[in-house]
């Protein structure tokens, strides 16, 4: 769909000029346009429009309530609510929340979940996102306050504490209603661990490509697109990687240089963002849906490796010379320009400028900031070369030490030396893997990056119970928010409906307790 595409090429600009590859690859929620239509309530009331601003206002400090409070934003829509019907919260992670209203609707699993259930939706942006900020800039002091528990709170305070705009809002705190959280990808996983943090606030629960894991070495992430790309593509580029790697390894300069040159990146000045800028081509498949095809830019990138002369290579690809000559010239002709722009390459893409305004800007709505700070602290998730041994087709230069170093020139009141995520404690505190809570049903897809932090990792084998159900599809990343994919992709459509069911069961459960 055009609308699908439009979006991938406008997070692509977005994103252009990020020096930082990991924060092309964030664990982020797709958008859905929002329907440019009115809505009427089920007694035919005109409502007002999805896009309409609430401001909720929330603790700064949720272990000291004497800080006050800031405005935190939200949107609601219930064209579908009934007395009794439920509430279905979400928030859309690390992003500014504005654009992401058509979660509001029945276009994604949210507004199917709410329109069976006769509910509302309700979408609150997280703390230090956007324009829902407890303090005017993104300081190391400021953000001390940006954790996964003060964000887990804020969605507690707010189920009891917000009075919703609807009729009757005042009175449908969990307990006078039933409560639903919704969330993917980053949001999936701040969803579980809501429910492993704050068992019966939420009645249940519906977590799609939930990244319960905190890994700090996540070469993993890697692992779906190799195994999902064409193998042809796959396989040249794991030769143009080892190509590299091995001159690494020998100290060969020269040979590291020449091969810069021929991607036009004879500028960049450390090897490690060199091997950083190859991966960009590798973040383009997080982008993309069952729905978005040919003209994608990770199939472009594919198809300007591995079609000469109209004919496709077999899967061994065309080996090691024309990949270095083709991936090359895929980056002088189209991909530079879509990334760098009119940017020098070392502005573009080196990392080691600690004075760029990618490190010192502290003003808000900055999300790379603000997601870069969880990632140093709380969660890793640094998209690394695999250990030897395993396919690569991502350098092994690069290497945890490679986006902690970063941490430092970020924020050098926080760390004054690279910092090591706190992985373990986010998995010991908030069960990770091991998660096991009733009425929250899984989503995942086999395509979705992501998935290697998921309970549908490689190797984990966690049960699908009716208590705790897992349902994977063929989609990418949270392919199954989105009601065209099902429409698209029939494994897609099952999980859905599986998640509408377990829903449905679920919700008749539920008895008033307040």
């Amino acid at each position: 769909m055009m609308w699908a595409l439009a979006s991938l090429l406008l997070a692509g600009l977005a994103r252009a000029a990020i020096p930082n590859a990991m924060l092309r690859g964030m664990p982020s929620l797709p958008k859905v346009p929002v329907p440019a239509r009115s809505n009427t309530s089920p007694n035919g009331t005109a409502l007002p429009p999805i896009t309409t601003v609430y401001y909720f206002d929330q603790l700064i400090d949720h272990n000291n309530p004497d800080l006050g409070t800031f405005q935190q934003r939200y949107w609601m829509n219930w064209e579908f609510y009934e007395p009794g019907g439920a509430i279905v919260l979400m928030t859309p992670g690390e992003t500014d929340a504005d654009g992401y209203e058509g979660y509001l609707t029945n276009e994604t699993i949210n507004g199917l979940i709410a329109q069976q259930q006769n509910g509302a939706a309700v979408l609150v942006e997280h703390r230090f996102f956007g324009y829902s900020n407890p303090y005017d800039n993104l300081t190391s002091q400021s953000l001390a306050l940006l954790t996964i528990q003060q964000a887990i709170d804020d969605l507690d305070y707010f189920a009891n504490t917000a009075d919703l705009p609807m009729p009757g809002g005042d009175a449908v705190k969990p307990g006078q209603a039933p409560w639903i959280l919704i969330g993917g990808s980053y949001s999936g996983a701040l969803t579980a661990w809501t429910m492993v943090n704050k068992p019966g606030l939420f009645w249940a629960a519906y977590a799609s490509s939930a990244v319960v894991e905190a890994i700090t070495d996540y070469y993993g992430y890697f692992t779906p697109v190799r195994e999902y790309m064409p193998q042809n593509c796959s396989s040249d580029v794991e030769a143009v990687i080892a190509y590299l790697d091995g001159m690494y390894m020998a100290n060969n300069t020269a040979g590291i240089q020449t091969l810069k040159e021929a991607f036009g990146l004879g500028d960049v000045v450390h090897v490690d963002d060199f091997a950083s800028a190859l991966q960009y081509n590798l973040f383009d498949w997080q982008s993309l849906q069952p729905d978005v095809g040919p003209g994608a830019m990770f199939f472009d990138f594919c198809d300007a490796l591995e079609v000469k002369d109209g004919v496709s290579a077999g899967p061994e690809g065309w080996g090691l010379e024309n990949a270095i000559y083709s991936w090359g010239n895929f980056w002088n002709t189209t991909y530079y320009n879509y990334v760098c722009g009119s940017e020098d390459a070392e502005t573009c893409l080196g990392t080691y400028n600690a004075t760029q305004s990618y490190y010192t800007n502290v003003t808000i709505n900055n999300a790379e900031r603000s997601w870069f700070w969880m990632v140093c602290n709380q969660v890793g998730w640094y998209q690394v070369g695999p250990p030897e041994g395993q396919p690569a087709i991502v350098s092994r230069i690069l290497q945890p030490i490679y986006e902690e170093r970063q941490c430092v020139d970020m924020f050098p009141q926080a760390f004054a030396y690279p910092p090591l995520p706190t992985t373990t404690e986010t998995d010991m505190m908030y069960d990770g893997w091991n998660l096991d809570v009733p009425r929250l049903f899984f989503a995942n897809g086999l395509r979705d990056p992501w998935r290697e932090a998921t309970v549908s990792a490689d190797g984990l084998y966690k049960a699908n119970t009716t208590s705790m159900p897992i349902y994977e599809g063929d989609g990418f990343h949270c392919s199954d928010l989105i009601t065209e994919n099902g429409v698209v992709d029939p494994t897609i459509a099952v999980v859905q409906a599986a998640g509408l069911m377990y829903m449905k069961e679920w919700l008749a459960e539920w008895t008033p307790s307040a």
